[in-house]
């Protein structure tokens, strides 16, 4: 197993199938796909496609999304990290999207900002990215909170999936001049 970051809290490595039941109750419950379509996962089978395709990412594309597990208790809590984007998105395409998503018993506990803010750092400092770009649901106060605390500028809204999006940007001067700040 592929240790990518660890936090003061949080380990981030890659994502396994041994995850599986930690993904089955992240994306079967509806609160956690409120702003994702609200089509949460119903088979176990899909996200065992899911994780393959992550892992797959790492292959072809260097980075993928990153399973989070709390170093007090090895428990999986979601994910994180970068994705490397090929299909076009807000004409946009091959581009680094920061993401994350946590089981919803773990909202609340600064998890989320901690693990973006790593993944960021990643981004920037050891794979040396000019830019990273993420989206939030409109409507979805608290990501979209995060994404400005860590530095993220708000660049437009686009349609996504026929829901309305915020597209963030971050480039590498802003990460320098913010990351002591977060």
């Amino acid at each position: 197993m592929e240790i990518f970051v660890e936090t003061e809290r949080l380990i981030l490595r890659e994502l396994l199938p041994t995850d599986l039941d930690g993904m089955y109750e992240l994306d079967s419950d509806f609160e956690v796909h409120k702003y994702l379509g609200n089509i949460p996962i119903k088979d176990k089978d899909q996200l065992l496609n899911i994780i393959n395709f992550v892992r797959q990412q790492y292959v072809d594309n260097g980075i993928g999304r990153w399973a989070i597990t709390e170093k007090l208790t090895n428990k999986f809590i979601g994910w994180t990290g970068l994705k490397f984007v090929k299909e076009l998105t807000n004409n946009h395409i091959n581009f680094y999207d920061l993401g994350y998503r946590l089981i919803r018993k773990y909202w609340g506990q600064g998890y989320a900002k901690e693990s973006a803010i790593a993944s960021l750092s990643y981004g920037f400092e050891i794979i040396k990215l000019e830019e990273i770009f993420a989206a939030a649901h409109i409507e979805n106060n608290v990501s979209n909170s995060i994404l400005n605390k860590i530095g993220f500028q708000k660049q437009e809204t686009f349609i996504y999936e026929n829901e309305i999006q915020n597209w963030y940007k971050i480039d590498k001067n802003a990460w320098n001049t913010i990351k002591l700040k977060v």
